[in-house]
């Protein structure tokens, strides 16, 4: 039995040649009298129990255990004030709560569905309806005693002034 020498590839790999009569020509893929139905799973117990007339469809993110949405906000700040501006339509302003820490912000509230639309009309339901909140680090230490909410068209705009922590105040020291 002579020793044949290994190709480039084989021993950069360590792959073997194998010899034609050690394999078979084709490999089957697919054989149609091995095939079996496929069982579907049954449906989750959630959705086997509900009752087609309590069901309604929920929005993104929304769900029926009392979780609350999540406001997008945008934050920025100019010369002497950091602004945050919120979309915040259907709200009245009294149905909002916001609460100034030292280094956060706080909004609460919610938006109240005031139409009732019977299971099955829907098309699409994409509006968050319910409670909502949102915290905001702040980037700077602010004043909360100076910040101003207000409520236009639909956008909640807060205004934070900024505390000038650059300011040095100097105070007399009294002798007894």
């Amino acid at each position: 039995m002579t020793k044949q020498k290994r190709s480039f590839f084989e021993r950069l790999t360590g792959a073997k040649d194998i010899q034609a009569d050690n394999y078979r020509e084709s490999v089957p893929v697919y054989n149609e009298e091995v095939e079996a139905p496929i069982q579907m799973r049954e449906p989750a117990q959630a959705f086997a129990a509900r009752d087609e007339e309590t069901w309604a469809p929920t929005a993104f993110g929304q769900s029926g255990d009392n979780a609350e949405g999540q406001l997008t906000i945008d934050v920025y700040q100019t010369e002497n004030d950091i602004v945050i501006k919120s979309t915040i339509a259907g709200v009245k302003p009294e149905d909002l709560d916001v609460a100034i820490n030292n280094d956060m912000v706080t909004i609460k509230g919610e938006r109240k569905n005031e139409e009732i639309v019977e299971n099955g009309n829907y098309y699409y339901q994409e509006c968050y309806w319910g409670a909502f909140s949102r915290s905001v680090l702040l980037p700077v230490d602010v004043i909360p005693d100076k910040a101003d909410a207000s409520l236009k068209n639909g956008i909640l705009t807060i205004r934070l002034p900024k505390a000038d922590v650059t300011k040095t105040k100097k105070i007399q020291v009294r002798g007894f």
